[in-house]
This record gives structure tokens, sequence and C-alpha cells, in this order.
């Protein structure tokens, strides 16, 4: 009932604009699966928030493609303090394989960029550099599906890094 008081407190009043819906995890998830377009922004505890993504991980096709961020309120001079990681963390049952997507991490970076660094721009470039990637058919082996060769690790790391570079970054 907490929960659900302050979300609605601090809806009203530093975000009059957007539409609020409470629902039940149950129900939540449910949607998401049925239509995930309908959220811009699902906000849960970490437990419920947690199984979510990993659920809602088959709609983007891997775990190895969601970013995450945990943002504090901001403090008088409208900074704060976040952490930014993949949704999968470190998965160390595939370290060192080579077999792991590097693409959560970098748009962790890229979410980092944006609301810790103040850099939309740069977050925007490297976000470009990989939706490029995937849409020339560079895959990992996680999302390569039965169609597409796959690479390593650090093939797309590499891809990634010489599309940014093609796209002017530094």
């Amino acid at each position: 009932e907490l929960w659900r008081e302050e979300v609605t407190k601090m809806g009203a009043e530093e975000f009059p604009d957007i539409e609020l819906h409470h629902l039940y995890v149950d129900a939540a998830m449910m949607e998401v699966v049925r239509d995930p377009r309908q959220f811009d922004v699902v906000v849960t505890e970490n437990t419920f928030g947690d199984i979510m993504s990993d659920c809602a991980a088959v709609i983007a096709g891997s775990l190895g493609m969601l970013p995450s961020a945990s943002l504090g309120a901001p403090n008088k001079e409208g900074r704060r303090h976040a952490f930014y990681e993949p949704i999968h963390g470190c998965a160390p049952d595939i370290a060192g394989k080579g077999i792991a997507n590097p693409l959560a991490t970098m748009l962790s970076f890229a979410m980092a960029m944006r609301y810790s660094f103040e850099r939309p721009d740069d977050a925007a470039l490297l976000e470009s550099a990989i939706a490029n990637t995937l849409a020339a058919g560079i895959r990992t082996t996680d999302i390569a599906g039965d169609v597409a060769s796959s690479v390593s690790t650090i093939e797309m790391g590499d891809a990634v890094l010489a599309e940014l570079d093609r796209l002017g970054g530094t």
C-alpha cells in the first residue's frame, strides 16, 4: 500500500503529464507479453522488476540485449547516484567463452551517458551504431537464430566500434 501511495503522489507532483496505471505483477507481466508497446516505462520494486525484466527479455530476443539503470533521487544540485548494468548481470557461466552478447553493456553505457553524464548526443550516437550493426545482420549466438551465422563477443564489439567510427564518433 505504501508503494502505491508514494508512486501515485510522485506521479501527480513530479510527472503530471504521464498517465499512471497500477497493475498487480501477474497482470502487468501478462500485458507486457501481450502488448509491450503500450508501456513506455514500468516502475516497480526490485524483486518484481528483476523477474519482469528477465521475462520481457524474450521480446528483445535475449537477456544480452537489455540494459538497466537504478537511479537515485536527484539531490539539491539535480545530480543523482546511479548504477548501470545489463539485466543479465556479469553472467559468470559464460565468462571467457567469447559467446556473451556485449550489446546490453554498451546500451547500459549509453544510458549512463544520457542520464549521468548529460551527453545525450553521445548516447544517441552509440545507440545508432548498435542499431546499424544489427541492421547489417551481425549477431552474437544468443540472437543469431537458425538463419544467421554468429560472431564472438569481441567481433560484435569491434563491429559496433567500426560503425561508431563510420558515424563520426570519437
